[in-house]
């Protein structure tokens, strides 16, 4: 049975949605300075023990009547059109502009930031295909899924395999969520339990979790990758995930249950994910960082990554890019049934 969204889920969701593209685009704003300030280090560490679990949290929650069906189907094609485009853009741009160098440009090795787009393809296949199991029974197995595809001695990048595997847990989880009942336990006291908890983990961060290897936070690396060879490395994953959830769950907390500007913005998150991705790239060639020595130069490059996130979010942006970012699919349905319509 397909679900449907409650307003005040959707609400919050979009939300939820629209701080974690802030904290993605925080996060690669300030990745070439993590290894010159302790505190960047820290917020950076701190930013990946949640959002993107918590951003393919939020796309299963959004994947609730569009699975199965025709409205999955188109979901899927547009999702693959995306790819193929931004793959092409970005290699595009690469090499012709940007000039960035030792990256190896293949369909089949998602260009940094679209990895995101084709494990997305292969959340909702899997999660399909594990239908006839109950929600917690999805939930173990795609944890289990996650724990042993570390253990394959392959490239964990390619067609972004790893990550598919390693977050599919979260995209189940969301997709089956009630958001009803976590409105009903999530009380203003445990809210505020959560948001002390949330705080706390990154001042324990910038003080202990400075050397926590970033490789594990990713996901796209196997254990052999990691350098654990150990039969035991599975167990590392278990306890990544305690973390991610626990932070996770604990940054919930600073979300707002009810509408605000930034519910509206939340509907046009995908623009902002597939788009800033060029600026940080002139941002880079620039010279900007070079810069960035100084901790209000930090705090200045922060204020212009969340200005850059409001700023693509904005409808103009949309009607301008609508083509190219929600490309139209129903031209590749109306070939298939001319093709399938044709005597043999």
């Amino acid at each position: 049975m397909e679900k449907t969204l409650s307003k005040q889920g959707e609400t919050y969701f979009l939300n939820l949605r629209f701080l974690l593209i802030l904290t993605v685009l925080i996060g690669n704003a300030i990745e070439p300075l993590i290894r010159q300030m302790d505190s960047v280090h820290a917020l950076y560490l701190w930013i990946f023990t949640f959002h993107m679990p918590l951003f393919v949290f939020v796309t299963g929650y959004f994947a609730k009547g569009t699975l199965a069906g025709a409205a999955g189907r188109k979901t899927l094609l547009q999702i693959g059109m995306q790819y193929i485009i931004f793959q092409s853009l970005y290699s595009l741009l690469d090499m012709t502009v940007f000039r960035v160098q030792n990256i190896h440009h293949s369909f089949f090795a998602p260009y940094l930031l679209l990895w995101f787009l084709a494990s997305h393809i292969g959340w909702r296949l899997l999660t399909l295909a594990m239908h006839k199991f109950n929600p917690a029974a999805q939930v173990v197995l795609s944890l289990v899924l996650g724990v042993l595809v570390g253990y394959l001695r392959l490239d964990g990048a390619w067609l972004s395999f790893s990550r598919t595997f390693v977050y599919l847990p979260f995209f189940v989880i969301g997709y089956h969520f009630s958001f009803d009942t976590f409105v009903h336990f999530f009380t203003k006291q445990k809210k505020r339990i959560a948001a002390a908890a949330s705080a706390l983990l990154l001042a324990i961060i910038a003080m202990y979790g400075l050397h926590m290897p970033e490789g594990w936070l990713f996901g796209s690396m196997t254990y052999m990758q990691l350098g654990h060879l150990e039969w035991y490395a599975g167990f590392y994953r278990i306890a990544l995930y305690g973390l991610q959830f626990i932070s996770g769950a604990a940054f919930l907390a600073w979300v707002p249950f009810r509408k605000r500007h930034i519910t509206d913005l939340g509907r046009r998150t995908l623009y902002v994910f597939l788009l800033h991705g060029f600026v940080i790239r002139l941002a880079v060639i620039s010279g900007l960082y070079n810069y960035m020595d100084h901790p209000l130069a930090v705090l200045m490059l922060i204020a212009g990554a969340l200005c850059l996130a409001f700023a693509l979010a904005q409808p103009v942006v949309r009607k301008i890019t609508h083509p190219v970012i929600e490309p139209p699919v129903t031209w590749i349905t109306r070939l298939e049934r001319l093709t399938w319509s044709r005597p043999l």
